[in-house]
């Protein structure tokens, strides 16, 4: 040891080892053990380790963006069986089930609406109308009326808000040539009804008049 710590000795490196190898051949060995044991298992534990936590939040990431499509599936599923059965409830509930069906809503409770107002039939005609690519067919009428401004005001308003499915088209008024003549109404209308139950109804313009 004094070798090791003498001032200004001139000691060979050879003999320091040749001295103390005894204690730095173990050293040796242990030091290399320990760098093999990094080499080894230590460096590709760890890369091993942060490889999983990669996957962990590929796979965690994955999992969300196909729970989120499965939930927008299930929605867009969920709207089209509603939208569904609302339309099956609105053939059923609202429009009317066949030509003979239409024919009684617009001309025969329209006629009774329009006797309510004190509003007079002068003549009408119908015709049917096949719809490109649809079940349905539409029925249009077309009604020459006679009345006061105030009682054809009001048969327009509760044909708008009554139950039957009537859709008005065009409105005419004109005058009459006398002073005190009622006003000449021209009004269009159209309903639809399912066109299965229609090919033996079907024909075209008839007078519908009273």
């Amino acid at each position: 040891m004094k070798a090791l710590f003498a001032y200004g000795a001139d000691v060979p490196l050879t003999r320091i080892v040749a001295d103390h190898r005894r204690w730095l051949v173990p050293a040796g060995l242990v030091l290399a053990v320990n760098l093999l044991v990094l080499i080894a298992v230590v460096l590709p534990l760890r890369q091993s380790a942060a490889s999983a936590s990669t996957r962990a939040a590929a796979s965690e990431q994955e999992l969300r963006a196909a729970m989120g499509e499965l939930q927008q599936a299930e929605a867009t599923r969920d709207g089209q069986q509603q939208a569904s059965r609302d339309l099956d409830r609105f053939y059923a509930d609202v429009l009317p089930a066949d030509l003979p069906s239409a024919r009684r809503v617009t001309h025969v409770k329209f006629s009774q609406l329009a006797r309510s107002h004190d509003v007079v039939f002068q003549g009408g005609a119908s015709t049917t109308e096949e719809l490109r690519d649809s079940t349905l067919e539409r029925l249009r009428v077309t009604y020459s009326l006679t009345g006061a401004w105030d009682d054809i005001r009001r048969l327009i308003y509760d044909l708008e808000t009554g139950a039957d499915f009537i859709v008005i088209d065009n409105v005419q008024l004109s005058e009459g040539q006398q002073a005190n003549a009622p006003l000449s109404l021209s009004l269009e209308l159209s309903t639809y009804y399912r066109a299965r139950n229609a090919e033996s109804g079907r024909s075209g313009p008839e007078a519908d008049g009273r």
